[in-house]
């Protein structure tokens, strides 16, 4: 099992533009590489509040999957305009990007990196 940590994560308040197009968000994108079906758990960590998780998110063997942070719901919504971080368990030959659209103001704002990960 693999450990990624990406820091950093905050979902703006607010959004400019047509939804869902333009609606700001942080999302998170997984590649599995591997022959099989992995199970994801990840745990969000706030500055002054107790972690909360996990969310589980499933990935097709030799796929890739998108979700925005936005819609992580069970088991609670995350809050709009807080720092975040995420921890990720995930089976080697997972690959994890993270992005951030930010429509808070009429130019678009769009961010990426890759996650930490240690085993």
């Amino acid at each position: 099992m693999v450990k990624w940590v990406i820091p950093g994560g905050r979902i703006p308040l607010t959004s400019t533009g047509a939804e869902p197009e333009f609606t700001s968000r942080d999302r998170l994108s997984f590649l599995n590489t591997g022959p099989e079906d992995v199970d994801l758990k990840i745990t969000v960590l706030y500055e002054d509040q107790e972690p909360v998780g996990p969310y589980e998110i499933s990935v097709s063997s030799r796929r890739m999957r998108a979700v925005r942070t936005n819609d992580f719901i069970n088991p609670e919504a995350l809050f709009l305009d807080v720092p975040y971080s995420v921890v990720i368990e995930a089976p080697e030959g997972v690959i994890i990007q993270f992005t951030r659209q930010d429509t808070s103001q009429e130019a678009l704002t769009l961010a990426g990196g890759i996650g930490y990960s240690e085993e």
